[in-house]
């Protein structure tokens, strides 16, 4: 099982997506993140963590394009990258969002690999992947919230896109669930894939991500690896949860 401590760290030599002062405000006293920056590479899993109501969602709707920010810009390879042409190189995958509800589950994934031009190789190993075999006849709204999740993952894996935006991955997941799709997104990140992942329990974060960045307020208060973030915050052995909490 990857972890942030021992998972080997990828090549973060290319920058694939980069974030620059990132700033989205509603209203006149109303900031939802402020000056967000930071990148991510080939074959990361990048965690943006934090409570609710930190901005974990807005950030990830400002950098998918689906949200308009006051400033700041998202680059892809270098290059600048436009809102509306983001979904040609990321996919996002929200939280709570229950496509086609009066669909089975098989009919929407059939519907979405075929969107994607997925062989039914392709599209049956990646059902099992993510153990969504039991609910398949399922209609989506009569789905639990667990494989509700899985459904979304399993549209998430079915996307072609080199870069996936995750929000809340793990909720309404079991300890079981949790560790078995934290080796489907490692498989994924090991085959070259870059996730970005908002997690607000600190464990499922700890569990699975490269690199971290500790969102509170709007705001980036700490960014690296849990060596670097013990490094920064002097508590050597401190769990995420206390470097957290030194942080904000």
């Amino acid at each position: 099982m990857s972890t942030v401590n021992d998972r080997s760290s990828p090549d973060r030599s290319p920058v694939l997506l980069g974030v620059t002062n990132l700033t989205k405000r509603y209203g006149s006293d109303g900031t939802a993140i402020e000056g967000v920056t930071f990148s991510a590479a080939p074959g990361e899993i990048l965690g943006i963590i934090g409570p609710n109501g930190a901005g974990k969602t807005t950030l990830l709707e400002a950098v998918a394009g689906l949200l308009p920010v006051n400033s700041g810009d998202v680059f892809w390879r270098g290059e600048r990258l436009q809102a509306e042409r983001r979904r040609n190189v990321l996919f996002y995958v929200p939280d709570g969002v229950r496509p086609y509800q009066d669909q089975s589950a098989l009919q929407v994934v059939s519907f979405v690999g075929n969107v994607f031009r997925r062989s039914e190789a392709d599209i049956r190993s990646t059902i099992e992947e993510v153990g969504l075999p039991p609910v398949l006849r399922k209609r989506v709204h009569a789905l639990s919230k667990g494989y509700a999740r899985r459904l979304m993952l399993t549209i998430g894996l079915l996307a072609p896109h080199d870069l996936l935006l995750m929000d809340e991955p793990f909720d309404g997941l079991d300890l079981r669930q949790t560790q078995e799709v934290t080796g489907t997104l490692g498989r994924q990140a090991a085959s070259g894939r870059t996730l970005i992942l908002s997690i607000h329990q600190l464990r499922d974060a700890e569990r699975v991500c490269d690199r971290l960045i500790l969102l509170s307020a709007g705001r980036v208060r700490g960014s690296g690896g849990l060596a670097e973030l013990r490094a920064q915050t002097g508590l050597p052995n401190g769990s995420l949860e206390e470097i957290f909490l030194a942080l904000t």
